[in-house]
């Protein structure tokens, strides 16, 4: 399905991003794969290649405008063209409310999940043109609804959300289309201490806790969609409860 396409995906060493990067590669893509910390990185690029796919790694913090231009300068020198991103770097873990939070950790929270996909979009944009592609973000449903004592990744998945709608309507005529993926909740170590796997979850009673692996197949058909003349800005949902 995805031979001869590469993507790049951030936050690849664990949870969604190593999901969805080990799907697009059991599908005939290439995947570079990027995140903060090399042993596991090269870790799931090893995986990979036990499989038979094809992965490449490049270590950078997506919140530092410096380290991922020097990570898509890399990608151009040695690749020339990418035919999609996936913005899955993020995580939430400033969680007390406003007054009792640290404002280094808030902010970095927003750097990591918001600016870090701005970032890596702006500097993927020049190798999308060529070919045209994908940009899928990662959202949340905390970027569709407001919840008490989480504002910081409320905040940034919901300005990621917007980004997305903003992006879309930049990049249409170049061929490049965005959208967001809502995973739902699902559980990987970072929320491992929030909720266990399977139902229920303990907030919202219809929602089934997924593993990273349930979340796959979706951003696998948005990024098998024709970029041309494809859904663009728009919102795709795992969740099962009413979002807005």
């Amino acid at each position: 399905m995805f031979e001869n396409r590469r993507f790049l995906i951030t936050g690849a060493s664990r949870g969604i991003g190593r999901a969805i990067a080990e799907a697009l590669a059991d599908a005939g893509g290439e995947v570079l794969l990027c995140a903060r910390s090399e042993e596991p990185l090269r870790a799931v690029a090893d995986s990979i290649r036990r499989r038979g796919g094809t992965a490449d790694v490049f270590v950078a913090d997506v919140a530092d405008e410096q380290q991922v231009e020097a990570m898509f300068e890399a990608v151009r020198d040695r690749y020339g063209v990418l035919d999609g991103l996936v913005n899955n770097a993020g995580g939430g873990t400033e969680r007390r409310p406003v007054g009792e939070d640290d404002p280094t950790a808030w902010w970095r929270v927003v750097r990591v999940n918001l600016f870090g996909a701005y970032l890596c979009s702006r500097a993927a944009r020049p190798l999308l043109q060529p070919r045209g592609g994908h940009i899928l973000n990662v959202g949340s449903g905390m970027g569709h609804q407001p919840r008490a004592g989480n504002s910081s990744y409320n905040v940034a998945k919901a300005g990621l959300w917007m980004f997305t709608r903003c992006l879309a309507l930049e990049v249409w005529d170049e061929g490049i289309c965005v959208n967001e993926l809502v995973p739902g909740p699902v559980h990987t170590d970072l929320t491992a201490s929030v909720f266990p796997p399977g139902p229920r979850h303990p907030t919202y009673a219809s929602e089934y806790v997924k593993e990273p692996d349930d979340v796959a197949p979706l951003a696998l058909w948005i990024l098998a969609q024709d970029p041309r003349t494809g859904p663009t800005g728009q919102s795709f949902s795992l969740a099962r409860r009413p979002i807005a």
